[in-house]
């Protein structure tokens, strides 16, 4: 008998709820790493989250040099080969932007967002698995938004009819996360995600906070982004150590 596998079947399901839906203009090119990065996703779900966590830290979707090309949370590609140990064959998306190539694990190009969260947890935690046993990182969305020109276009900003559909499946994967983790805490990096977090899992007894998330793009993570995350942390009474 297949050992129960809550986080893959989970995945596995929103996977299937995700592949009907479509985006119009101007999303140009959509990326799914659940089916091109099938096999390092998988890995990362069956290394690190078949146990329980308090804290579940929580991302908006993948950033195109991230989990787009690893198949992971926050997934820059050296920190995903280095300090998770997590590889895996990535194949191509269906449709390809042509500004957004899809290298997989192996890619030099890194993500600034990802090495700045990983790196954190690298240097506060004697080891990913000591960081595992008691936290764990999702994405909220697992789907990445391009426009014609390759930039990035977040959930938030599609148009109702796209985002109703996508957004019931995302809440409902969440809370089978959370159930399957039995956590305490879900912690939005970036205010999206907390918003999300907040709607998805409303009428239970999880604890929702947020934090500073590691963007180039905001100002704020560029001065001491881990000084501020710790301070928030610390104020929610959540350890920043293991």
């Amino acid at each position: 008998m297949r050992p129960l596998r809550p986080l893959v079947d989970a995945a596995n399901d929103l996977n299937a709820a995700l592949l009907p839906l479509r985006f119009a203009d101007p999303v140009h090119t959509v990326y799914n790493p659940l089916e091109y990065a099938a096999a390092p996703h998988l890995a990362y779900l069956e290394r690190y989250g078949t146990g329980t966590a308090r804290v579940v830290f929580l991302g908006m979707n993948p950033g195109p040099f991230g989990m787009a090309q690893t198949g992971v949370p926050f997934g820059d590609p050296a920190l995903v080969r280095d300090f998770l140990q997590i590889t895996g064959p990535v194949l191509q998306p269906e449709r390809v932007h042509p500004k957004r190539p899809i290298i997989g694990c192996e890619a030099t190009r890194g993500e600034v967002s990802g090495r700045r969260l990983w790196s954190a947890i690298r240097d506060h935690w004697p080891s990913a698995d000591k960081f595992f046993e008691s936290h764990y990182v999702a994405n909220y969305c697992p789907l990445a938004f391009m426009e014609e020109s390759g930039r990035n276009r977040t959930p938030d900003k599609l148009p109702r009819e796209e985002r109703d559909p996508l957004f019931a499946a995302c809440d409902l994967h969440l809370r089978r996360v959370v159930e399957a983790l039995q956590s305490e805490w879900v912690i939005g990096v970036g205010r999206f995600a907390e918003k999300r977090a907040r709607s998805a899992l409303s009428g239970t007894d999880i604890r929702i906070g947020t934090v500073l998330h590691p963007s180039p793009a905001s100002p704020a993570a560029n001065r001491d982004w881990i000084g501020k995350v710790t301070t928030q942390l610390q104020e929610m009474g959540i350890c920043s150590a293991g």
